[in-house]
């Protein structure tokens, strides 16, 4: 057996197991027993997909003994306007938000990389489809996490059969839950034709993201990404990478449309996202990418961004905020 197919048979095994729940969550603006915060199986965002979710990531600096929350006020800046797409009133602030998270880690005395689920959902007990008279409800959780994407330095992808949702179905540009079976459908079966990640076309026959994260492509040492009018996530990552790229690294960033062959000639190809970080696309649909290896300029990156979120860099250290001494970045 291959070590790669060795590695996926692993992945699914893991997937499979019933992970370690949560001591504790922030649930109905205080924090909780994790068994404490419960839901009924007729709410409403259960049964019709009414919720929006923001997924964050704690990353823990051994040197200073301290967790630092990548962006949470962005996050939650992003959080709160995709519960406006649903006409929900969270009455939080992101600052109060961030609050919340900072008190949740504290309980849980949090200390090893970490990734956060806030979710917002309409938390009535009722039938009918609709989004007006109903009640909003908050919950965030922290789980220990490592990588996303197992074999994120020499990924896989294929080009998806399933279309990427459009704003005039369901807004892409927010976390919004129901739409994310759109991703889940492209994922399965990307996995379970061998591949390791799924890259998505939109109505216009474009590549515009892999299932959950945002798509960058280099050609020509100029690196390319999809425009946020192409019906991607408006990611946290995405943005600080681009500004990383260009101010960093000295590298020309472009955000225009990309075309499926475009991605089957570039030098490199690359994914983003708060859950993978940085995923090197090597093979695209049994194509190679480039050499078919990590390429120079997401070799030069990847540590650039690790850095970046440990609060190791200087320059970007407002970009993270710690949570057992105060400051409030981010």
């Amino acid at each position: 057996m291959s070590t790669q197919w060795a590695e996926k048979i692993q992945l699914e095994s893991n997937v499979k197991k019933q992970p370690e729940l949560p001591k504790f969550a922030y649930f109905k603006g205080s924090v909780v027993p994790y068994a404490d915060a419960r839901i009924g199986l007729l709410t409403h965002a259960l049964n019709y997909g009414t919720a929006v979710f923001g997924g964050l990531r704690g990353h823990w600096n051994e040197a200073e003994q301290e967790l630092f929350v990548f962006r949470p006020l962005d996050h939650f800046r992003r959080f709160v306007d995709s519960a406006r797409l649903l006409r929900m009133d969270l009455g939080q602030s992101p600052s109060g938000l961030w609050a919340g998270l900072r008190a949740l880690l504290r309980k849980q005395e949090t200390r090893t990389d970490c990734y956060i689920r806030a979710l917002a959902f309409y938390g009535d007990e009722t039938l009918g489809v609709r989004l007006h008279g109903l009640t909003p409800e908050v919950s965030i959780v922290a789980l220990p996490f490592g990588h996303f994407v197992a074999n994120d330095d020499n990924a896989h992808a294929s080009i998806s059969s399933w279309q990427r949702i459009s704003d005039n179905v369901l807004p892409a540009r927010g976390k919004i839950a129901g739409g994310y079976v759109n991703s889940a459908l492209a994922k399965t079966d990307a996995q379970l034709a061998g591949f390791d990640e799924a890259l998505v076309l939109n109505d216009d026959g474009h590549v515009c993201e892999g299932s959950v994260e945002n798509l960058f492509v280099v050609r020509g040492g100029v690196v390319v990404t999809p425009p946020v009018t192409q019906d991607i996530l408006e990611g946290i990552t995405r943005r600080s990478v681009i500004e990383l790229l260009r101010q960093d690294l000295g590298i020309e960033v472009v955000e225009r449309p990309i075309d499926r062959t475009e991605v089957y000639l570039a030098d490199e190809v690359f994914l983003t996202g708060t859950g993978v970080q940085i995923v090197a696309v090597t093979r695209v649909d049994h194509r190679a990418i480039g050499t078919g290896r990590m390429g120079e300029i997401t070799s030069r990156l990847r540590p650039a961004l690790a850095a970046v979120v440990r609060g190791q860099d200087p320059k970007h250290r407002d970009w993270c905020a710690p949570v057992f001494r105060e400051g409030t970045k981010g």
